[in-house]
């Protein structure tokens, strides 16, 4: 008899997991504490547009879904930089016009997962259902099904726990896990770290123009850097754009001290003049949109013998400005399905092998995510650092497959995130020493002739 698995979690990356293991013939139970995102039932104020680039397709593409999903999504192929001053500036993402980002919709993305999932008869998707605790012995997992668990008052509902026992309980439910919690508190030595940085997001909207067109360039994700904060801009479908504005919580400019209309009209006038008459429900947004946090958690052992195990956010939570969260956690797919294959089994060996090879690639992309933040911030508005990005592009297509620049290998490719940052250091190191050999050999030649 094939086993069981209870997945908790029907987000992205639990909807795909539920697809690759009921390809694979086991017997799946995906509980998730939301309503159906198919009713209409996203919430919306909180999400950070996805972009998914090769990583991502490639574990859709694995279970048969890449072209259905992307049917709706929008190529990025660069950044588009707009300066104080309305100027703008753009940067393609790699030397190949070709290559680019996608940006995609959460909730269409979510429906194409889970209806993946239904596929399989030995998949069956309960909604309105919340973990609130995993007896990790014995593989259960207590959920809380009631109107309470799709978030109606207490008052209208009949709240009732239920027990849903499997061989395995998969943890794919987010940040904030339950399953994660419970193996903190029944794990001994159990490692722990959470981090959260100074700045939130708010989520606003430009609109599209009167004939549903795009009032900015459509095929590039547009940031505004202002040094210690910045806004994003992501399109959709229907001509409108999705945009983030990260800031500082707390500070003399941040979202503690901008209360009122007349405070956020102000502030937007002075850093986003070009996006401000493309924004006529900013108030609006600003004011009803709430503030979420930005975390990045780390933690160890992923896995409880061959019971318990954690996967996306459950287990490496990041900051979304790699643009690599979900494609991270859809990875973890591929790899999870590949030891299933390897150790058909020995459960608790697939899952040890699963996080002896994701967790350092997690941790350092917790850490190039952190670092992109800085850049986009800080950099992309510089001559500086468009240059290096003009220097990369010179050297990768001078030499093709050895030289290659670091969003290159972590957006383009399926390089192991922590390769992909060591091969950068060594890299940068060489053309630092390069360009010093160079100038020594410049200043050499131009006293030699000078002497003469």
């Amino acid at each position: 008899m094939n086993s069981k698995f209870v997945l908790v979690g029907s987000g992205l990356a639990g909807g795909l997991l539920a697809a690759y293991l009921g390809r694979r013939g086991y017997d799946v139970d995906l509980y998730e504490r939301r309503a159906d995102p198919r009713e209409g039932n996203i919430v919306g104020g909180r999400s950070i547009n996805l972009a998914i680039s090769t990583r991502g397709i490639h574990a859709l593409e694995r279970i048969g879904i890449a072209d259905e999903a992307l049917q709706h999504a929008i190529p990025m192929r660069g950044r588009m930089i707009h300066d104080k001053s309305g100027v703008l500036h753009f940067s393609p993402y790699d030397v190949d016009p070709q290559k680019c980002i996608n940006s995609i919709g959460r909730a269409a993305l979510n429906t194409t997962v889970i209806e993946a999932a239904q596929r399989y008869p030995n998949v069956r998707v309960h909604f309105n259902h919340k973990c609130v605790d995993v007896d990790l012995d014995s593989a259960t997992a207590h959920l809380e099904t009631s109107a309470v668990a799709a978030g109606v008052s207490p008052a209208n509902s009949d709240s009732q726990i239920i027990s849903a026992h499997g061989d395995a309980v998969i943890g794919v439910d987010g940040a904030f896990s339950a399953v994660r919690q419970s193996m903190q508190m029944r794990i001994n030595r159990f490692e722990y770290d959470e981090s959260y940085l100074a700045h939130g997001y708010k989520e606003l909207t430009i609109l599209p123009g009167p004939d549903g067109s795009w009032r900015m360039e459509k095929n590039a994700l547009h940031i505004w850097p202002r040094k210690s904060f910045m806004m994003i801009a992501l399109p959709n479908p229907d001509g409108s754009f999705t945009c983030t504005l990260f800031w500082e919580f707390e500070g003399a400019r941040s979202f503690a001290t901008t209360k009122t209309d007349e405070d956020v009209r102000r502030f937007f006038e002075e850093e986003f003049p070009d996006a401000v008459p493309l924004m006529p429900t900013l108030l609006e947004d600003f004011r009803h949109n709430p503030t979420g946090s930005l975390v990045t958690i780390r933690c160890a052992p992923w896995f409880y013998g061959d019971k318990v195990c954690l996967l996306g956010d459950a287990a490496h939570a990041v900051v979304p400005f790699y643009g690599q969260g979900m494609n991270a956690a859809f990875e973890d797919c591929v790899v999870m399905d590949e030891c299933l294959e390897r150790f058909p089994n020995n459960r608790k060996r697939a899952f040890a092998e699963y996080f002896s090879r994701r967790k350092e690639n997690a941790d350092a992309l917790a850490a190039l995510a952190i670092g992109n933040f800085i850049e986009m911030r800080d950099k992309t508005a510089s001559k500086t650092f468009r240059a290096k990005k003009k220097l990369d592009h010179l050297l990768e297509a001078a030499l093709p497959g050895i030289y290659l620049p670091l969003y290159t290998m972590v957006t383009f490719t399926r390089l192991p995130y922590a390769v992909a940052a060591r091969r950068a250091r060594v890299q940068d190191l060489l053309v630092y020493v390069s360009l010093i050999v160079i100038v020594a050999v410049l200043v050499s030649t131009t006293v030699w002739f000078v002497a003469r």
